[in-house]
């Protein structure tokens, strides 16, 4: 019996029951949401996700929260049998409050002394990101869709006893949903063999008048296959967005890493964005690149763990510790002389070569 609580909704895209998602078994439907002070250098920030694999009948979330060079990881997992309307994975909970408007996370395990009450409101509409496909010959690596929106925050963190006011606090949500590699390694390699090659940037930035969004994947020549910059004022609509159509971006790297010192991002007409880092968090909280909390793992019925990181102790040469998310302050230098502040995150996982960087291998770091 295939039959789940989604089928009782008007939302099915097939003939068939909403349990099944076509026949990749790569299909995956996420949440995310990050949250962090609007002003100051504070590295204070929370972080959630919420993933199903229809497929794999598994589900699993993740909740962090950083402070002072510290970053503490709540992983859960479970069997889904195949219902997508249950949005909880043992202590970790999503609820759409408003649809496209209003979320709220609920964490409450005891055993591991983390909880949180967090309500997320939209600042503005969402903005679609371009369709991402991306193939490695004749193999479908990537082909999703996904909603991006800055919001702001009322709540709490409580972690060790120790509660956490986040109210006020801003930040980014986003949904995808599509194919992408998840689950146990497919054992084949590629004939021939193809070596790894991924560059992601992604800077959502919030600013007192609107939110700025700005994304690129590149080939090893450094060439977009995906891109977009998008301006929202605050408040606006489905269709009050600006697309700036000549974007082009540069970075200067931490030596001996694969994460960045500084970012520019110019936008034509004399528009630049500068992204300067004051902390960084670690995407393996949230499962990326996990090497035992990677998305999609079967961890059996239910198994939730703590993971606690001391930042400054991290390798940051190893593979699962490429991929961050640092705070920036960001500075909107416009034509006129002008400037707009404010703050976002600066994504990064550069992994394989990308000419414009100087990387040549799949883990050599900046000189």
């Amino acid at each position: 019996m295939a039959l789940t609580r989604g089928d009782d909704y008007p939302i099915h895209q097939t003939a068939e029951p909403v349990a099944y998602a076509g026949t990749d078994r790569n299909f995956y439907d996420r949440y995310f949401f990050n949250g962090y002070e609007a002003t100051g250098d504070g590295d204070a920030m929370f972080a959630a996700a919420f993933g199903v694999y229809p497929h794999l009948n598994i589900a699993d979330a993740a909740f962090c929260w950083m402070k002072d060079g510290r970053q503490v990881n709540l992983h859960a997992s479970r069997w889904l049998e195949m219902e997508r309307m249950d949005l909880s994975v043992g202590p970790i909970a999503i609820e759409v409050l408003e649809p496209l408007r209003r979320l709220r996370i609920t964490v409450e395990a005891p055993d591991q002394r983390i909880s949180a009450q967090i309500t997320f409101e939209g600042r503005s509409f969402p903005i679609e990101e371009p369709r991402f496909t991306r193939r490695v010959g004749p193999r479908t690596l990537l082909d999703y869709t996904r909603l991006t929106q800055n919001g702001r925050y009322e709540g709490w963190v409580e972690v060790d006893g120790v509660r956490h006011d986040v109210s006020g606090f801003v930040g980014t949500r986003d949904r995808s949903w599509g194919v992408r590699p998840i689950g146990a390694r497919d054992p084949q390699e590629m004939a021939p063999q193809v070596p790894p090659q991924f560059f992601w940037l992604w800077t959502p930035c919030v600013f007192p008048d609107g939110d700025f969004f700005f994304h690129t994947n590149d080939d090893e020549h450094g060439r977009a296959w995906n891109r977009r910059a998008v301006w929202a004022p605050l408040g606006s609509e489905r269709d009050g967005v600006t697309d700036f159509d000549t974007v082009s971006y540069s970075i200067d790297w931490r030596s001996g890493t694969r994460h960045a010192d500084f970012g520019m991002i110019s936008l034509g007409g004399g528009n630049e964005i500068t992204l300067e880092p004051q902390a960084e968090f670690f995407m393996l909280g949230l499962g990326y690149g996990h090497p035992v909390w990677g998305h999609g793992l079967n961890h059996g019925r239910l198994k939730v763990e703590r993971e606690d990181l001391v930042l400054a102790d991290l390798d940051r040469t190893l593979p699962f510790h490429l991929h961050v998310q640092a705070l920036v302050n960001v500075t909107w230098r416009r034509p006129d002389g002008s400037k707009r502040a404010g703050r976002g995150v600066f994504e990064q996982l550069a992994l394989g070569p990308h000419t414009p960087s100087g990387f040549k291998s799949i883990l050599d770091m900046a000189p």
